[in-house]
């Protein structure tokens, strides 16, 4: 079953987000994952949690498996280490489901 997860998450710095998308986007396709979704958002008018958010997106994979060897990837972590932690100030999780 293909296995997807929804996100927000607050870009503080785009051309460093940007650099981390595009290290880490043939790592993505490496575990057959895609975006099948991405939105700056510009107002956000309910949420569960105090974190901020102005990115929403969704990404597929395979399955359940793909996606926990994807984010155990050591250059995934790499890329992430290097580039997400500085140019995104908070990750939140909407949603993780099979489909």
């Amino acid at each position: 079953m293909a296995f997807e997860r929804a996100a927000g998450i607050q870009v503080t710095d785009e051309s460093g987000y940007q650099a981390y998308r595009d290290g880490m986007l043939p790592i993505l396709a490496r575990y057959g994952g895609a975006f099948r979704y991405d939105f700056r958002v510009s107002e956000v008018l309910k949420a569960d949690t105090a974190q901020p958010i102005n990115r929403v997106f969704l990404l597929r994979f395979p399955d359940a498996a793909a996606k926990e060897a994807f984010f155990a990837d050591p250059e995934y972590k790499k890329v992430r280490e290097r580039f997400l932690v500085s140019s995104v100030s908070s990750v939140t999780t909407l949603a993780e489901y099979e489909i």
